[in-house]
């Protein structure tokens, strides 16, 4: 288990670049397998789930090729189809969350999709009954085998239809997406997910020669077409960094440009963290952020406490809520944050307790955080990632307290922020990555 020994209290300067989109990486990594023409991808970021998800495509039988940094190529037109069915694709399949989109598109063109439970963050309960029941509208067959915890759905002929679905979940809106393209008819998914992740693929796919309307809504329509064909993507630059900048230049009074963010595509993240007092401008498609001694949380109208909630696009990503919580330990003023999604993600929070912030958790979702406008520093101490999320607030943390901190298990950090200890370094950072 790897570490990270972070010295704190080192003010950042300059500029950095955010990776491209881990989520959307994903989803249309998967999608290269709707076609056995060849797909070319690039902003590839160079990280654990991503390089995961690339290595299961091989074993599937997917010709991938990387011809420059973050540029890859991929061709599926020799499937094995049968490597469903072995031990090694249950190993590989379990080792990562974003495993679960493979289905939809393998369902779509060979008729079956078969996966094991994926893993992941342990954060909570994630559920997967949106995308079986979304399959099973369309005309697949679905078989859960709990004792070996293995999800298999078959079709001969997938068709269209209406549906509805119980929530909007991003990974459960693509995987039915990538299902639907080259089903019979029409499809129309309402309460679609609507994230700049799920727009890309659908995007992507239209280039490919799918027919959906209505995207960046919450109302697809997908006429089914035969077959599909090569084409070119791009990733959007990761979201989730780009707020993970954010908090950590106001946590450590840095002065950081965040270059190339896609501005329009961040939806509420540079309004939720100006409510918490920081200030950002944004330079054309850059975002600068001066160096601040005190940022201070506002209040609504009447006066009550901020309340900070993850929401369904274009609301706040429930994956920043644990930066905006460490962020908020070191404002003037108070904060609720309330995380819905996950049950788990803020367990993180007993380790900045003992790092001295002021925090009260109300209950598995909702935290109120006293911010102590500096006056109490935080204090270094030892602690381990739970997850990715977690794992970076945890960091940001030890940039700003007193001391030297070491956090465990940075590989949770790794599978979703490329060398982020290199990168904060050359801005100014003291962080020295331990190998056990």
């Amino acid at each position: 288990m790897n570490s990270f020994k972070v010295e704190g209290g080192h003010k950042l300067i300059g500029e950095i670049t955010p990776q491209g989109a881990k989520n959307e990486a994903l989803q249309v990594l998967c999608a290269t397998l709707l076609t056995p023409e060849k797909v070319t991808i690039s902003n590839i970021p160079d990280i654990h789930d991503v390089n995961r998800l690339i290595n299961l495509l091989q074993s599937l039988g997917s010709k991938t090729e990387k011809i420059d940094r973050g540029t890859y190529t991929f061709q599926a037109d020799d499937v094995d189809i049968e490597y469903l069915n072995s031990d090694d694709f249950r190993k590989k399949g379990s080792g990562l969350r974003g495993s679960i989109m493979i289905v939809g598109p393998l369902l779509s063109r060979f008729g079956k999709g078969y996966i094991p439970k994926p893993g992941g963050d342990k954060i909570g309960r994630r559920r997967l009954d949106t995308h079986f029941i979304g399959f099973e509208r369309l005309g697949a067959k679905f078989d859960y085998d709990s004792k070996n915890n293995f999800y298999k759905a078959d079709a001969s002929n997938l068709r269209g239809c209406y549906m509805l679905l119980d929530e909007a979940s991003v990974t459960g809106t693509a995987n039915i997406v990538m299902a639907a393209v080259m089903a019979k008819g029409t499809t129309t998914i309402f309460n679609a997910a609507c994230e700049p992740y799920v727009q890309q693929l659908c995007k992507m796919l239209v280039r490919m020669g799918a027919e959906i309307s209505g995207i960046g809504s919450n109302l697809l329509t997908i006429e089914g077409v035969e077959s599909l064909s090569g084409c070119e993507h791009r990733l959007l630059p990761d979201m989730i960094e780009v707020g993970s900048f954010i908090g950590l230049a106001a946590m450590t009074q840095s002065e950081i440009t965040i270059k190339n963010v896609a501005y329009d595509e961040l939806g509420q993240i540079p309004d939720t963290f100006q409510k918490l007092g920081i200030k950002l401008e944004r330079r054309n498609d850059d975002i600068y952020i001066p160096a601040q001694e005190n940022y201070e949380i506002a209040t609504f109208i009447d006066g009550s406490i901020l309340t900070v909630a993850d929401q369904t696009w274009p609301g706040l990503t429930p994956d920043l809520l644990s930066i905006v919580l460490v962020v908020a330990t070191q404002a003037k003023g108070s904060a609720l944050i309330h995380q819905k999604m996950f049950e788990s993600r803020l367990f993180f929070v007993d380790k900045l307790i003992d790092m001295g912030a002021q925090i009260i958790l109300c209950d598995p979702h909702r935290a109120t955080v006293i911010g102590l406008n500096r006056q109490h520093p935080l204090r270094a101490i030892e602690m381990t990632s739970p997850d990715i999320r977690a794992g970076v607030a945890l960091l940001i943390a030890a940039m700003s307290a007193e001391g030297t901190s070491v956090i465990h298990n940075i590989e949770q950090i790794d599978r979703g922020y490329q060398n982020i200890d290199m990168r904060l370094n050359q801005l100014g950072a003291k962080i020295a990555r331990i190998e056990s």
